[in-house]
């Protein structure tokens, strides 16, 4: 489902899209802000994320400093330098302000003190919705969804919104709803309070 809306995208209007199952995306030719609610919605039930043993072998070896919050528009920002990119400079405006109202957060990978990877998505109650993730380093942005996973364990989020499902995801535990009881579980989510630390 998709709508187009205005290129105005305001913190209160990006903060209740999120609340009513929205998400914009730039097309990248235009510009243009397209708003999408997919059906089915693609989730990772958090009592039941898998993580691959690999994957928990090469976090375990410490081969990347991890931090929360302390790059977020360098992470924005590489996660839009793709060939073809819905994360346009309104795209990173917006998610930049919301982030310095304490909505939007990230996740960084550091190897040598240099960013090689990282996630940022947004959070409203006890839901995070995952929006992108970049690597530059082989594993980089993985060990980053690991730490993901840490932190909203840790701090009792209920809902992870993947929006869409791909290999790594689906890997992970990720599963398809339908749009009904999507909006039923992001409808009790956003009634929990989370901090995301």
């Amino acid at each position: 489902m998709k709508y187009e809306d205005t290129n105005i995208l305001f913190p209160e209007v990006l903060l209740l899209g999120y609340q009513n199952g929205f998400f914009p995306m730039a097309e990248d030719v235009t510009g243009r802000i397209v708003w999408h609610r997919p059906d089915p919605r693609a989730i990772i039930p958090l009592e039941t994320v898998r993580i691959p043993r690999s994957l928990r072998a090469v976090v375990n070896k410490n081969v990347f400093d991890v931090t929360v919050n302390k790059a977020f528009e360098a992470v924005i920002e590489r996660c839009a330098l793709r060939d073809e990119s819905w994360i346009s400079d309104e795209i990173i405006n917006a998610y930049t302000a919301i982030h310095y109202l304490g909505f939007a957060h990230s996740i960084e990978t550091w190897q040598d003190g240099k960013l090689v990877g990282g996630l940022y998505g947004v959070s409203i109650g006890s839901a995070f919705f995952g929006e992108s993730m970049f690597h530059t380093v082989s594993n980089a942005s993985k060990v980053a969804f690991a730490q993901l996973i840490e932190v909203l364990k840790k701090n009792s989020f209920r809902l992870l919104d993947t929006q869409y499902i791909n290999s790594f995801t689906e890997q992970l535990g990720a599963i398809e709803i339908p749009d009904s009881v999507y909006q039923a579980v992001l409808g009790s989510a956003l009634k929990h309070d989370c901090s995301f630390n």
